[in-house]
This record gives C-alpha cells, sequence and structure tokens, in this order.
C-alpha cells in the first residue's frame, strides 16, 4: 500500500453513503466568484466605452506590457511565419504533423447544404453557410497550448469561416514561439497580444484595432470564462470549460505505471483537475496507488499534481466493468480511457462521454495532441448535452422554403386554421391570400 494514504483518496460503490461521497467529489462551483464577476463588469463596460484606450490600459495594468500606442499590440503576421521558421526542426514537424491529422479528421465534419422537391413542386432544404469572423483565446499565463491553437483554429478552417482573429497574454513582453509558429500553420488571419476579459470583451464589442467577432472559442482562466458568460447572446461561444478531467475503467490487466501516469496527465494541468479510476480489481487499485506513490516524486509537476489528486482524485471499486460503466454515465467525464481487454463491448453503452479512448495502447495524451478528434471537450458533467468543438460550430444553418402556387394554397389551408387558433389573424388572411393566388394558377 501507499506510504502515503491520504495522497488519492479510495471509494467503493458499495458503501453505504457512496453518492454523497460521489456527489462531493464531483462538485465544482463554476463561474460564481462574486469578486471576479464584479471586476469582469467593471472591465466590459469599459471596454465597451472607451475602446481601445481601454484595451491599452488593462493590458498595460495586468500584462506589464510597455506598449506605447494601441497599434502596438498587434503581432504581426510575419513575426508567427518566422517563429515557424526558427523553432527546433522536431518541433515544427511535430506540429505540422498533428495539423495534417488535425485537419484531416475534421474534413469528415464538413456539412453540405441540401434540398429536395416534393410532388407540388414546393422545395424545402437547408443552407450551409460559414460564419463570418471568429475569435480564438490562447492562454499564456501558468502555460502555453500551441496544440489549442490548432484545435481551434483548423475546424474553423476547414468550416470556412471567412477571418479567425486570434488573442493571447504576451506577460512583460513576452511571447511563446510554438504558439505563433501554431499560428501560422494554421492560417490564423491576425494576431492580437491581449488577453483576459479585455480581450474578451474587444472580440466581443469590437474596438478600432480588433475587430468584432460572431464567435469566441478556447480556454482561459476564470476571468475569460468569467466574460465569456456574460458577453453570450452577444457573440456564439464554445462552450464555458471548468476543470480538465480523466476517468479511467480498467479492468486491472493494464501496467499500473501506464495508468498513474495517465492520471498524472490530468492532474498536471492545475490543482483543480479531476482524475479518477474505476476497477473491480480491488488490488489493482492497490497497485496503482503504489505506482502514484513511487512516481510523484520524479514527476516536474509533482506539487499541482499531489494536490489535484488529493482534492479532487479517486480511485473507486464497483463490483463489475458493467457497474463501472453505469457509474461513468453518471460522471459523464471529458475523457474515458476504456483500458480493458474488450473496448469495443463496452462502447454501445457508453452514453455520456466528451472523448472516449479505446484499449490499453490509447492514452488521453495522444487526443490531447495528434491524434486528430479535437480536444476541446465538455467538463463538469455537461457531456450529457454537449459534444467536442468541431466544424459544425463554425457553421451556421439557414432553412429553405420554396412553395409553388399549388404548394402554397395546399399549406395555406393547415396554416390558416393554427394561426386562427392562436388568434393571429393576420398571418390566417397571409396564408389565405395565397390559397387564392394557388387557385388562379
Amino acid at each position: 500500500m501507499s506510504a502515503e494514504p491520504l495522497l488519492i483518496r479510495r471509494l467503493s460503490a458499495d458503501e453505504p453513503d457512496f453518492d454523497g461521497q460521489l456527489a462531493k467529489l464531483l462538485s465544482w462551483d463554476e463561474v460564481s466568484n462574486p469578486t471576479v464577476v464584479s471586476a469582469v463588469t467593471d472591465i466590459l463596460s469599459a471596454l465597451r466605452r472607451e475602446g481601445d484606450e481601454a484595451l491599452l490600459n488593462y493590458t498595460r495594468q495586468f500584462d506589464g506590457v510597455a506598449a506605447q500606442n494601441v497599434a502596438e499590440l498587434e503581432v504581426p503576421l510575419e513575426r508567427c511565419r518566422q517563429a515557424l521558421a526558427n523553432i527546433p526542426a522536431a518541433s515544427r514537424q511535430a506540429l505540422e504533423e498533428a495539423a495534417t491529422r488535425i485537419r484531416q479528421y475534421h474534413e469528415h465534419q464538413r456539412q453540405q447544404s441540401w434540398q429536395y422537391a416534393e410532388a407540388d413542386g414546393t422545395v424545402l432544404g437547408q443552407k450551409i453557410t460559414p460564419m463570418d469572423r471568429v475569435g480564438l483565446y490562447v492562454p499564456g499565463g501558468k502555460a502555453t497550448y500551441p496544440s489549442s491553437v490548432l484545435m481551434n483554429a483548423i475546424p474553423a478552417k476547414v468550416a470556412g469561416v471567412g477571418e479567425l482573429i486570434m488573442v493571447s497574454p504576451t506577460p512583460r513582453g513576452f511571447m511563446n514561439e510554438m504558439v505563433l509558429a501554431a499560428a501560422a500553420i494554421a492560417g490564423v488571419d491576425r494576431v492580437f497580444a491581449v488577453g483576459g476579459a479585455q480581450a474578451i470583451g474587444a472580440l466581443a464589442f469590437g474596438t478600432q484595432l480588433v475587430p468584432r467577432v460572431d464567435k469566441i472559442v478556447g480556454p482561459g482562466n476564470i476571468y475569460v470564462a468569467t466574460a465569456k458568460r456574460q458577453v453570450f447572446g452577444l457573440v456564439g461561444l464554445d462552450m464555458i470549460a471548468g476543470p480538465s478531467e480523466i476517468l479511467v475503467i480498467c479492468d486491472g490487466q493494464t501496467d499500473p505505471d501506464w495508468i498513474a501516469m495517465d492520471l498524472f496527465s490530468q492532474a498536471e494541468h492545475d490543482e483543480d483537475a479531476q482524475s479518477i479510476l474505476i476497477s473491480p480489481d480491488s488490488a489493482f487499485l492497490d497497485q496503482v496507488e503504489e505506482s502514484i506513490a513511487r512516481l510523484l516524486p520524479d514527476a516536474d509537476r509533482q506539487e499541482i499534481i499531489r494536490q489535484s489528486l488529493k482534492a479532487r482524485g479517486a480511485l473507486i471499486e464497483v463490483g463489475s466493468l458493467q457497474e463501472a460503466v453505469a457509474l461513468s454515465n453518471r460522471i459523464a467525464p471529458e475523457h474515458l480511457e476504456l483500458s480493458v481487454a474488450d473496448p469495443d463491448a463496452l462502447l454501445p453503452d457508453i452514453r455520456h462521454a466528451g472523448a472516449i479512448f479505446m484499449g490499453r495502447h490509447t492514452p488521453e495524451a495522444l487526443g490531447d495532441y495528434c491524434a486528430g478528434p479535437n480536444h476541446v471537450l465538455p467538463t463538469s458533467g455537461t457531456a450529457r448535452f454537449s459534444s467536442p468543438l468541431g466544424v459544425y460550430d463554425f457553421q451556421k444553418r439557414s432553412s429553405i422554403i420554396h412553395c409553388s402556387p399549388a404548394g402554397a394554397a395546399e399549406l395555406a389551408k393547415t396554416a390558416s386554421v393554427l394561426a386562427r387558433g392562436e388568434s393571429l389573424t393576420a398571418h390566417a388572411i397571409s396564408a389565405e391570400y395565397r390559397m387564392k393566388g394557388g387557385a388562379d394558377e
């Protein structure tokens, strides 16, 4: 057993108070900090009133950027191309290989317009149109994520978005070369060195420098998430994401070190990330706990992992793999690993998960970077009703209705009755005019 029994909690599904323990483990108070909400409200109000002046002032204040004027906040695309040329060859090759796989996967999601004609000549259909302009937020605080640039930008480009605007904070003027290189590979159209709630406000309202967008995608801290929530409706959003999560279902036959490291792979994101292992094999849970204790001291981000596992991690014993699947559906995890001999046997019963990683040789880390499917996934149980980011998030659907005279006359009979039933007589008369028109044809 682990020398540190409190490193990660152990739970059993047959304990009388298991439901309460599980609810406490999963609880996550989303963007509701009143101090943050108040600060973000003030920032957004200033952005709406003052535009570029507020954007420049907040960037100086929060990021320590010594820009003399707002125009200096735009990063020339040539700077991105230089970064791509200057990063190590192995890094460039990895980014380009990941980009190719992401693009190939998302090309399968592209939707097409369609129509069909009825017997009387009426035509019905749907027109698919890409968004004109999308804003991409890229974090630049504790860590920087070139992979997020690829995952957000490439589906937008596959969808046909006209202009992609990237915003990313540059604390004290530091620019991450890999992020800039990823922007060049993904085809980002404009880049601005701004972040935080002020960047969200600039994208939502538009300023003289930053154009207003139709939708904002990309992860951020609590200030960014709060700002996204406050501007929703004025612009579209991808999602309000919570901390990253992994849930592993294992039959007890995978190397326990592999599973421990898979749990670490989420825990190292931040202290609020969640890592859960479910298995019917109690002895295997012991082995994983031992692996955690042994491997943790050598982890580069061991303190973050330690705090994450202690606060929100768990090893859960269940009676069977079927019970594990049922519990997983209750949790609706962002990432679900089926580390079992026959993952295809479990797949039909998986109802709620952002991404499903099949078998012992498919760690979640591969999906984060280069497998191809998107790593922007629903968190905090929202996989019950949400899906991964994809091409469809950057396309709009418009209904097409083209009535023939005969078709209009026939439809008007039904519309007239329903409209008068709702006391909307102008609707009824408008339809009835077409009854006469159709009869005259």
